[in-house]
């Protein structure tokens, strides 16, 4: 007899489904634990990469800084599509509308490939007047050097990020994990390679991140479009937009783009400040140190996949009891994990600057980094209260709610105690720091009240229609 259509072929990702229907405390260690390790082993590459171009000299640094807002908002755009076409795949997972699920990944990945070339060829086309304009000065030809390999191999990054999305939509965090750690190991070895054994400087950089990244995307579209072994199937033949699904996905994605291109105007807004403060030093310590940070937060970035993808789940079935202990679960959960690291950052802070300040010309940076680092460690534990908040609202389709409590913190909050610190009290670059942690731990709290009084009115009215 043939499988009801709701239901996958067996072998055909049944495993990560299952998951998904069961006890949520399981299933968001079971879907964090890969994601926490894949997070953790990309941050870890970052602060390579930063290692290595430190070699360099301040000055590469400081052009790594002036780029990395931009970076962050291919980032931004590619993880908000995945994040908005993968919590619509877990909501029809959740009610067992496979066609629907299948529908939906085939729009997301459409929807990547004009959203990558629309984005790709201004950015690569005015680097250099947008260095300028920022105040790059001396590093702008290092800036631009590396933003244009960047700028065009954007696709890459965007496949990358949504092809994973949909993997852990499907409750498949293992393979979205293998893939990840694959593409950041790969570009651990590769750097000292492309940098200095070929030569090629900060370019050398920029041609390892894509590099490895093609690698992870190759082995992602094979088992998306090639080996067909996933929980959604892939049909593009005839292809038509159904313009529900684009706002299904949107209603949740472009919130979440916004969210994080958000971050990354925060992110440029605080290298402006810095520049107006103190000087390309500045920005160095900021583009290293934020590096370092991302690290310390990788664990929650791997449990809010996880309580994206479950939170939507149980959602889907009309299980909000679940959608609220998994909220709450996933949030003890972050808090405990980044008290022990920021504890540990805040110790052991001298030696974790020494590491990235190892040659002559980036030294005298080491005791403005070992600042910064104490500094913004304070902020770490309360990030689980926000940015958990911030998933549970994505996962249960809410992304507007999602937006409006990261810009808060990220445009309002964050950017006026910096100014109140640095300006105002006149703190100077230490102020920022600080301007830094006060947006962030009020602005999390906020996030973390407005989500928990959300999941109450859900169960109360859960327990009426019972």
């Amino acid at each position: 007899m043939a499988e009801p259509p709701d239901r996958p072929s067996p072998g055909k990702g049944t495993a990560g489904v299952k998951t998904l229907f069961g006890d949520p405390r399981k299933a968001i260690i079971k879907l964090a634990i890969p994601m926490m390790v894949a997070m953790s082993v990309q941050t870890i590459y970052n602060i390579v990469d930063a290692f290595w171009v430190a070699g360099l000299g301040a000055d590469a640094l400081a052009a790594m800084g002036f780029v990395f807002p931009f970076f962050f908002v291919i980032m931004s755009l590619s993880n908000g599509l995945g994040i908005g076409g993968g919590a619509a795949i877990s909501r029809r997972i959740g009610g067992k509308d496979k066609a629907g699920a299948d529908n939906v990944a085939v729009h997301t990945i459409v929807m990547m490939v004009l959203l990558a070339a629309i984005f790709s060829v201004p950015f690569f086309l005015l680097a250099r007047d947008i260095f300028v304009l920022m105040g790059a000065s001396g590093t702008t030809e290092l800036a631009v050097a590396y933003a244009r390999i960047i700028f065009a191999g954007s696709i890459i990054i965007f496949f990358v990020n949504v092809a994973s999305a949909i993997l852990r939509s499907e409750g498949d965090a293992k393979r979205a994990m293998y893939v990840m750690v694959l593409g950041a190991g790969l570009n651990i070895v590769l750097d000292p390679i492309f940098i200095y054994t070929l030569g090629m400087g900060i370019e050398g950089a920029a041609w390892a991140t894509l590099i490895s990244l093609g690698v992870s995307s190759v082995i992602m579209s094979n088992w998306l479009f090639f080996r067909k072994n996933t929980y959604v199937v892939f049909k593009f033949s005839g292809f038509r937009f159904d313009w529900s699904i684009v706002r299904d996905i949107s209603r949740v994605g472009l919130p979440a783009s916004v969210q994080q291109l958000s971050m990354a105007i925060t992110t440029l807004i605080i290298t402006v400040l810095i520049v107006m403060v103190n000087s390309t030093d500045g920005v160095a310590v900021y583009s290293v140190g934020w590096r370092i940070a991302t690290i310390a937060i990788a664990p929650l970035i791997g449990i809010a996949t996880a309580v994206v993808t479950v939170t939507g789940a149980a959602f889907g079935k009309h299980s909000f009891k679940n959608v609220q202990i998994a909220h709450t679960y996933a949030t003890k959960v972050g808090l405990v994990i980044e008290v022990i690291i920021a504890v540990a950052t805040f110790v052991f802070a001298p030696h974790i600057a020494a590491i990235f300040t190892y040659t002559e010309g980036a030294a005298h940076i080491a005791p403005a980094l070992t600042t910064f680092l104490r500094i913004i460690s304070i902020f770490y534990p309360t990030v689980s209260l926000g940015m958990l908040s911030s998933s549970m609202f994505q996962g249960v389709g809410r992304g507007t709610d999602a937006l409006i409590v990261t810009l808060l913190r990220t445009l309002v909050l964050t950017p006026i105690f910096a100014i109140l610190f640095a300006f105002t009290l006149e703190m100077g670059l230490v102020g920022i720091w600080w301007g830094l942690v006060a947006g962030n731990v009020i602005g999390s709290v906020v996030a973390f009240i407005w989500a928990r009084l959300y999941v109450s009115r859900l169960t109360i009215f859960s327990q009426k229609i019972e």
